[in-house]
């Protein structure tokens, strides 16, 4: 029988805030979304006062003021490598790992040895992640992944559990399934839950002991999928490698309203520039772009305008110097004066491994080796942390950009950020 645990992070983003700041033990923390908008993670503390997810931060600050709650704006390069430490960890002590996000990965544990038993090694993995990285996490253990979320969620709403849920039992599972609303269950959403309480259908257990046919006849195939594995059959396998990325999306809400063209330049420069460097990531060329503005959705008061332009690259590249070149030309021919845009961007698509494009005979070849190397020297001087090479159509001043007035130190990947003990 397959066995799979999820391991998931607790509170993750306000959890890496704490890490460096021993003063806010026992505080309440909330973490805000791009420009400082909304809630979107919250310590422990912070959800015992009320505050709920997503609820925008000026409707809160006076309540937030009153409790003296810690708040920070994202810091996406401190929560990341913190990720990659976590799942560094888990790498070493499960023999096949897939991450799953930035904050929860699936263990394939198939096979372990029954001593310790599958709780114990639970325990072993939460004491491990917590004493190397000081990262809480919980851990659900079942013989599907479908199952292994649903002892993950027991394991955080119960902590009489001790953060370890082993749900290998057919008796254990029936249990829990009973207590949990059928909305609880891995991609049952709002509108699946409404249509599967007219059929009668309000726990997990119900769905569990719905005939998988009839299911698939009614709803789809993922859902008949998902009534299999809530009876114990592995329907979703462990996907260890990451499935190739069919496009790239480079965009953020502008820190304050764009009006001025070059002001506009430099932010889709910004873009292209972490399009390119995603690219190369992936080991991946893209053959075609798109640049794409717009006013604010959500102010009826400024006049409203949008639009794209998506340009055919004639090879495939990852030279940011082409990539900011093209999209300039896009920006160009979409571009209006007497808008206060609020967001713009760049997408990337139609993808080619390096070197495989076969070009037309006339085409002109810009990808040559000379290229890649100044592309890879760029990208390694960029991620020491040391400095930063930029291209000059990116921009100096940068008002347009992410407002993130409450943002902590790089502690983990800034030399001159690293924590000082007095």
């Amino acid at each position: 029988m397959p066995v799979f645990a999820l391991v998931d992070c607790n509170n993750f983003y306000a959890s890496c805030e704490k890490l460096f700041r021993p003063d806010l033990k026992n505080k309440p923390v909330v973490v805000l979304s791009n420009n400082d908008g909304c809630v979107v993670a919250r310590s422990p503390e912070a959800k015992a006062l009320g505050i709920k997810m997503a609820v925008p931060v000026f409707q809160i600050r006076e309540e937030l003021d009153r409790h003296g709650v810690v708040t920070f704006s994202s810091n996406y390069a401190l929560y990341a490598d913190i990720s990659q430490r976590v799942m560094s960890i888990l790498e070493d002590l499960a023999p096949r790992v897939e991450v799953y996000s930035i904050d929860e990965a699936f263990l394939d544990l198939t096979g372990m040895p029954a001593n310790p038993s599958l709780e114990g090694f639970g325990q072993l993995l939460r004491a491990t992640v917590g004493q190397w990285t000081g990262i809480s996490v919980c851990v659900g253990i079942a013989p599907t992944k479908t199952l292994a979320k649903l002892a993950n969620h027991a394991a955080k709403a119960w902590p009489a559990t001790g953060g370890v849920v082993d749900l290998t039992r057919k008796e254990r599972q029936r249990k829990l399934l009973a207590l949990l609303p059928v909305d609880e269950v891995w991609g049952i959403g709002r509108r699946l839950k409404a249509r599967l309480q007219k059929q009668g259908i309000h726990t997990a257990l119900d769905l569990a002991d719905a005939d998988p046919h009839q299911i698939r006849r009614q709803f789809s195939v993922v859902v008949e999928k998902t009534v299999r594995e809530l009876n114990g059959t592995a329907c979703l396998g462990l996907e260890e490698t990451p499935a190739t990325k069919k496009e790239i999306v480079c965009s953020r809400s502008f820190g304050e309203r764009i009006t001025d063209f070059q002001a506009m330049r430099e932010a889709i420069s910004e873009y292209a520039t972490r399009g390119a460097e995603k690219l190369r990531g992936e080991q991946r060329t893209a053959k075609q772009l798109t640049v794409f503005i717009r006013t604010s959705q959500f102010n009826s008061r400024e006049a409203q305008y949008s639009n794209a332009a998506t340009l055919e690259l004639v090879i495939p590249t990852d030279d940011t110097r082409s990539l900011i070149e093209a999209a300039h030309r896009g920006l160009k021919s979409i571009w209006k004066d007497g808008y206060c845009y609020a967001k713009g961007g760049i997408l990337l698509t139609d993808f080619y491994d390096p070197y495989t494009f076969q070009p037309e005979l006339f085409d002109e070849a810009r990808d040559n080796p000379k290229t890649r190397q100044l592309m890879q020297t760029l990208d390694q001087i960029n991620q020491k942390g040391l400095g930063r090479v930029f291209f000059a159509a990116q921009g100096i001043q940068k008002g347009w950009s992410m407002k993130r007035d409450y943002l902590s130190p790089a502690y983990t990947t800034r030399w001159s950020d690293l924590p000082r003990v007095k």
